[in-house]
């Protein structure tokens, strides 16, 4: 089986993760990654916010989970996240953002690192409380904040690993 393809079977969402650095390099080609997803007529309207700080992490978590009504959030801790944040009146930003997750998801997993979809932000990026955070951040007002890529070092356990495939259906 090529890289590719082992890549893109052994990815795993993870959701458990050790407090240990993410090295710079490997955290710049993830984000590079992002950039080269496809998008909507290469208009590319998206922005990639990266949060390091597990402190300032965790005030988004609870910001978020006062917001969703889910006392004790904290999405799952993460070493650092990378919003994905486009123009609202981008009409593909949600497809544009949905394909950056992915190769995040793909790069990171290419580096050893864990992941997970966080996609509780895009419910309640319009909160007050979590507006006001996330435009501390750097995203402005014009953006719809669609998804987190959570990232860092995964604990997993094999046997609780349950892999699922979809129903494919050829029309010849």
């Amino acid at each position: 089986m090529n890289a590719v393809m082992e890549n893109l079977l052994t990815r795993r969402s993870i959701r458990s993760f050790e407090n240990r650095e993410i090295p710079e390099e490997e955290l710049d080609q993830i984000l590079k990654a992002a950039q080269y997803a496809p998008s909507a007529m290469n208009r590319q309207t998206w922005q990639f916010t990266v949060v390091e700080s597990r402190e300032k992490i965790q005030e988004l978590a609870a910001a978020m989970g006062k917001a969703l009504g889910r006392e004790g959030y904290n999405m799952y801790e993460p070493q650092v996240i990378i919003i994905t944040s486009n123009l609202r009146e981008a009409r593909f930003g949600v497809d544009d953002n949905a394909c950056a997750l992915e190769n995040i998801f793909l790069a990171a997993h290419s580096f050893g690192i864990g992941s997970v979809w966080i996609n509780q932000l895009r419910d309640c990026h319009d909160d007050p409380a979590v507006r006001q955070m996330i435009r501390g951040f750097g995203i402005p007002d014009d953006h719809a904040a669609y998804g987190i890529a959570a990232l860092g070092y995964g604990v997993l356990d094999p046997d609780k690993e349950v892999v699922k495939t979809g129903k494919i259906v050829f029309a010849r």
